[in-house]
């Protein structure tokens, strides 16, 4: 296509030297006791765009990180609770009407009564500095706001978290409770088997406290998961020994400490082993000697780590450490994708005359998928059958490398495999949750590859023995179409139980196992609700309403209150909340529903995130936006308690020297759905429709995701916005989350269709608009992203000009089969849906200005998405596209610099095509 006529510009033309920015200083942290947190009215940095960005989600589901707390050494307000029936006002209906006012606002009015009726807290800022934006500063740090992730220590009692101390070279435990430090360990004294230092990658400190398991020489295997070699230190006698042998490349997988005493369990060459305790002398004790390429013990193959748990292990210790729970995936059946890798080193010069292939097992829809079971190892039983076990045998090695090993008698034993009448068949089954409600009570959730029929199945664990080579348990609540969900709609793939301690579950009045969990209510959102006994298939809910509880239980206290981050205020807002878990002579009680405590402000759009303590005493409040991001440390017992972790003081400084654009959240509605909308407007905008701006959609839309929010941003969306003079516009169309099921339901079977029609219809309500320039509009994705801008470009609507797709899902074949076939059934039952919801038609793609970037060594949304397009459009003679392939990148396109000169090819292809923004129309 031609460029329209517009004046090509170069990036280079708009590259002012960057003036030198003050770096900000580290605030030294204290206690102090103001009335309130901070609150800062300004809309807050842009983080350097990184491949956790929304653009670059890898097709990822809503899931909650879950498992122990890692350190890594790379690296709001509070109220009482006592009061709960005390409660700030749910905002008004009057609120949710100047929503919707908001996007029907004459462009006649002035962009001060504009903004003040458009729902967003940047509206009320004041307009920013004059200095300009470069590309550079995307990618500098300039305007990069500081994060600390708080690690609480439970060994050490609630309210302690550790930190290091790099001056000193030492880990230190800070006690908020009496306002103390200590020294936990001194890393000088962590050395290896020479003497030397450990470069240690992260580190896990034993329940008892009396031992620190490291992690070095890290090596990464896919999204979550990765390979080391690991060391246990003696804090008393200050000695460090391998865990096992140190091998390189490391082949250790994963260690955890067991929740009592100092065992720990850990996967070799993916076999399962425990060690009794943590002394140099105690032989470990092989579980499994099945372990191999395709066979894994209690750590994920690789759909399992990035569909379903999100996470690098499949293990779970019951409470009291006496029994071990895993995973074991058989994939041998499942078919091999391979890819190459054409320079494995960071040096692009280098010249490799043969590449090294990368063969994974990859399931793709309607072929196999791993077989997997649940197991469970009574290790108490076990060291009571033998007693000697502990002892050291010279002769005998703990991780033997003979792969025809078999795990002897003695052990088998004490090892039961979980079953389930009626179990599905090997490869139809999908085991997504795997939680220990109580020292013998063990829930496991399964679904179908469909993911529209579902089980919770209990199991009761009191009775382990040689007779019990199987565990037979029992089905208590059923998910899917018939059962919780109700609808057609998919069940969700995540970890979402929390079971109550035995003190808690006395004291609320009940007479055994009892927990928590994310139901859907009768309208379709996501609420917590009890079950109690363990197989109780009853919820009792907790909370209510029509707004959602995300990201799954934060903490629990010993009174029964329960925290949990929300869309209480608003679908693009999260606000923590603290309920009571209902006693057993109030469950019947439904208003005790509506008797919440909100810890943070909903008087202003904000977006909060915390992490609790163990016992809930403390948290840590994170602000993210939209003005500048804070955090600091509150206490729910004290009203008055405030412990200030970052301030991001700088930015702030920072920020008033710079260019911002002004950002409008609103909605739309298209076909009877109210679709959230965020809109980046460049500085000094002139909405009198004299001057005529281009506006790029940006898109991601998966099935659950959100990209209109209210957090703190500054990326390469706002260098467009104040250097190009572009408007920015985010649609959350039909299948995105946090807005019930309802929304997200439709999409149900037919992939980009119900969502390509909601991108086109929000695209003619801005062409509409006297300020947009009508022949200048585009739309951009990374990943299901770029499968919504290529669907764009295949509709052939007559409303974009411009489409860029990085890393796109080009077939819904083509990509792996426990996410597809959650949303789309299988190809065998869902053919004509799977047509659908592919890239078939490309002559659409002749009408409009049309990008393509992949890597080469995406080992998610394959490199075989790409090449079937180009292929297509090869075939039908399409001509004048760009094209792009980054060697050896994989979904998040950093390999050698990768990421930056991405953004910097797409950023000239607008220029090429648009032009700047901001064009002046010419009066007669």
């Amino acid at each position: 296509m031609q460029n329209n006529g517009y004046a090509r510009v170069s990036l280079n033309d708009l590259d002012d030297p960057r003036e030198s920015i003050p770096e900000e200083n580290d605030n030294p942290k204290e206690v102090k006791i103001p009335l309130r947190p901070h609150i800062y009215y300004d809309e807050g940095p842009f983080d350097a765009p990184s491949s956790e960005s929304e653009d670059e989600t890898l097709l990822e589901k809503d899931t909650p990180t879950r498992g122990q707390q890692v350190y890594t050494l790379d690296s709001e307000t509070g109220y009482s609770i006592e009061g709960i029936h005390g409660q700030r006002k749910r905002p008004s209906s009057l609120r949710c009407l100047l929503i919707i006012l908001a996007s029907l606002v004459g462009v006649a009015v002035s962009i001060g009564i504009f903004a003040a009726f458009t729902y967003t807290g940047s509206a009320f800022a004041p307009v920013r500095g004059t200095r300009p934006l470069t590309i550079d500063h995307v990618f500098n740090g300039t305007f990069y706001a500081q994060h600390a992730a708080l690690r609480w220590i439970p060994e050490a009692g609630d309210g302690v978290y550790a930190e290091q101390d790099f001056g000193r070279s030492t880990i230190v435990l800070v006690d908020l409770k009496s306002n103390t430090t200590r020294d936990l360990v001194n890393l000088a004294d962590v050395k290896n088997e020479q003497g030397n230092p450990i470069g240690i990658a992260e580190w896990k400190l034993s329940r008892d406290m009396g031992y620190l398991l490291f992690k070095t020489n890290y090596q990464k295997q896919w999204r979550h998961s990765s390979f080391g070699n690991y060391y246990v230190h003696d804090i008393e006698a200050k000695s460090t020994y391998p865990l096992i042998p140190p091998s390189h490349p490391p082949e250790t997988a994963y260690a955890a400490w067991s929740p009592v005493g100092d065992a720990i369990a850990y996967v070799h060459k993916n076999d399962l082993y425990i060690k009794p305790n943590a002394a140099p002398s105690t032989r470990a004790v092989r579980l499994t000697a099945s372990g191999s390429e395709t066979h894994f013990n209690g750590v994920p193959d690789w759909v399992y780590e990035e569909e379903v748990f999100s996470d690098e292990f499949a293990l779970w210790w019951s409470p009291d450490a006496k029994r071990l729970a895993f995973l074991e995936s058989d994939e041998t059946e499942v078919d091999v994708y391979t890819f190459p890798i054409y320079n494995p080193t960071m040096d692009a010069h280098g010249v490799y005359p043969y590449t090294e292939d990368v063969a994974m097992r990859y399931p793709k829809p309607g072929f196999t998928n791993p077989s997997v079971d649940v197991h469970v190892f009574d290790l108490d039983g076990y060291l009571s059958s033998n007693p000697d076990e502990d002892e050291d045998d010279e002769d005998d090695d703990d991780n033997d490398d003979n792969d025809d090993d078999e795990v002897p008698d003695e052990i088998t034993q004490h090892l039961s495999r979980l079953t389930w009448s009626p179990r599905r068949a090997a490869g139809e089954s999908i085991v997504f949750d795997v939680t220990w409600i109580g020292d013998n009570d063990l829930l496991v959730k399964e679904v179908n590859r469909a993911a529209d029929d579902g089980v919770v199945v209990h199991f009761r664990m009191t009775d382990l023995s040689i007779a019990n080579a199987e565990v037979q348990g029992s089905i208590v609540r059923r998910l899917g179409r018939d059962g919780e969900e109700g609808d057609n709609g998919w069940i969700e793939s995540r970890q979402t139980i929390s079971p109550l301690s035995p003190s808690l579950v006395s004291t609320l009045g009940y007479s055994s196992t009892a927990y928590l969990d994310l139901v859907n209510n009768s309208a379709g959102y996501t609420h917590i609700a009890l079950f109690s006994p363990a197989d109780s298939s009853e919820p009792v809910f907790v909370t209510d309403g029509e707004w959602e509880v995300v990201d799954g239980i934060l903490g629990v206290d010993a009174q029964g209150i329960v925290y949990f981050a929300s869309t209480y205020a608003s679908s693009i807002e999260r606000t923590i909340v603290a309920a009571r878990i209902p006693s057993l002579s109030s469950a019947a009680d439904e208003d005790r529903i509506t008797q919440l405590n909100i810890l943070t402000d909903t008087s202003i759009p904000a977006w909060y995130e915390a992490s609790f303590s163990p016992e809930a005493g403390y948290y840590l409040l994170s602000y993210r936006g939209p003005n500048v991001p804070w955090q600091s440390v509150f206490s729910t017992s004290r009203e008055d308690f405030e412990y200030k972790v970052v301030e991001n003081t700088q930015l702030n400084v920072t920020l008033s020297e710079y260019q911002s654009p002004l950002i409008l959240r609103s909605a739309i509605e298209n076909d009877g759905f109210e679709l959230n909308t965020m809109e980046l407007l460049p500085p000094n905008f002139d909405d009198t429709g004299r001057t005529k701006y281009p506006v790029l959609f940006r898109v991601y839309g998966g099935p659950g995701s959100q990209m209109v929010h209210t957090r703190f941003e500054r990326d390469w969306h706002t260098y467009l916005a104040c250097t190009l003079k572009y408007i920015i516009v985010i649609v959350d169309g039909r299948g995105t989350g946090f807005k019930g099921r309802v929304l997200r339901n439709p999409i149900r079977g037919n992939l980009g269709y119900w969502e390509t029609r909601d991108q086109i219809e929000a695209a003619r309500i801005w062409a509409s608009k006297p300020y947009v320039d009508p022949k200048r509009i585009g739309i951009w994705g990374w990943s299901y992203g770029g499968f919504m801008s290529s669907k764009v470009a295949e509709a052939d609507e007559g409303v974009h000009s411009l489409a860029m797709a990085v890393a796109p899902v080009t077939s819904w074949r083509l990509y792996d089969s426990i996410y597809t076939e959650r949303y789309m059934s299988t190809p065998e039952l869902n053919p004509s849906g799977y047509d659908n919801a592919s890239i078939s038609d490309v002559a659409g793609f002749r009408n409009v200005n049309y990008l393509l970037a992949h890597g080469s060594g995406d080992d998610n949304v394959h490199f075989a998405n790409s090449a079937h397009l180009l292929d297509m459009l090869t075939q039908e003679k399409v001509r004048g596209f760009r094209f792009r392939m980054f060697t050896d990148s994989d979904h998040s396109i950093n390999r050698r610099g990768a990421y930056r000169e991405l953004h910097e090819f797409m950023t000239e292809f607008l220029l090429e095509k648009w032009g700047m923004g901001g064009t002046r129309r010419r009066w007669s």
